[in-house]
């Protein structure tokens, strides 16, 4: 059988920046097996599979998988996913705005799309769950061996601290004291498997803030998934939305945060992180970005 494909690259507005997808978007009679193994064969850090919805009132159901896993929800393939189909034609725009909902394993995900002149320009999800907060007590001498780093160089003698947090998928937030020590940062895999494998967020995202207010720089390795590093994380980033709001003194508003990943892999990508406030709890978190199509094709299945 014979299958179409789009690739984009995600949060980016510059083909060869962000994150790579490959999107499949009619998936219809491919196996489990069968993605996972296409997945591998794109070998991108998500390959998403277009389904129709089972409520007939959502746009679309997805299945996502990175090279190792399936997921139940991801940020850089929703959002690349409403960009591709709406790019293709396969989703209609309706006017400056256009709001779907795409079915995950998480629950329904809500998605805007912009667009100016008929063309997709901007896309953002709604988490579809709050966020949750995990572990905590990390020994910070043990986390900064796993990253490669001395313990001086972690960020958790003020504000910040090493958290677990999940909106669908867990990782654990890692503050990182500067720019520089974030670009030397390394999985030491050894010690990741004696340490985090099997724990609740066994996934890493690093940050740094950067000198601008809102402004971060941000890593993330994900050995579990199957990816090395990941140069855009929109899951990673929803959860360090709401990371970030419960260390504010913000009780009633929107936070808004630039979050620059990718850097170090000569993949820059902007992920925008807007996150809900009232009366101190956390009542949204939204990411978003642009995107740029890539390719498309014909996938042959036998």
């Amino acid at each position: 059988m014979s299958y179409r494909y789009h690739t984009a690259d995600v949060f980016t507005d510059k083909a060869f920046g962000g994150n790579q997808l490959a999107v499949l978007p009619d998936a219809r009679g491919l196996s489990s097996d069968q993605m996972a193994t296409i997945a591998r064969e794109f070998n991108f850090s998500e390959t998403v599979f277009v389904l129709p919805p089972d409520n007939d009132a959502n746009t679309r159901r997805l299945r996502i998988f990175t090279p190792g896993a399936e997921l139940a929800f991801a940020g850089h393939p929703t959002v690349g996913a409403a960009f591709v189909l709406a790019a293709t034609g396969e989703i209609a725009l309706r006017g400056d705005e256009t709001r779907i909902v795409f079915e995950e394993k998480v629950g329904p995900v809500p998605v805007l799309i912009r667009s100016v002149e008929g063309r997709p320009v901007f896309t953002q999800l709604t988490a579809a769950k709050p966020p949750e907060r995990g572990e905590a007590g990390y020994d910070a001498s043990t986390i900064a061996e796993v990253i490669s780093l001395g313990v001086e160089d972690l960020a958790v003698d003020g504000d910040y601290a090493i958290e677990g947090v999940s909106v669908g998928e867990p990782f654990l937030i890692i503050p990182v004291r500067s720019i520089e020590a974030l670009g030397r940062a390394r999985i030491n895999l050894q010690k990741w498997e004696t340490t985090l494998r099997g724990s609740w967020a066994s996934e890493v995202f690093l940050f740094s803030a950067d000198d601008s207010a809102g402004v971060m720089r941000a890593r993330m390795f994900a050995p579990t998934m199957g990816i090395p590093e990941d140069p855009a994380t929109g899951a990673a980033c929803a959860g360090f939305g709401g990371y970030l709001a419960w260390r504010s003194a913000v009780r009633d508003g929107t936070l808004r945060y630039t979050v620059h990943q990718g850097v170090e892999m000569g993949r820059p990508s902007v992920i925008e992180v807007e996150t809900d406030l009232k009366d101190g709890e956390v009542s949204a978190i939204r990411v978003g970005g642009a995107s740029v199509l890539i390719s498309s094709g014909t996938l042959h299945v036998f």
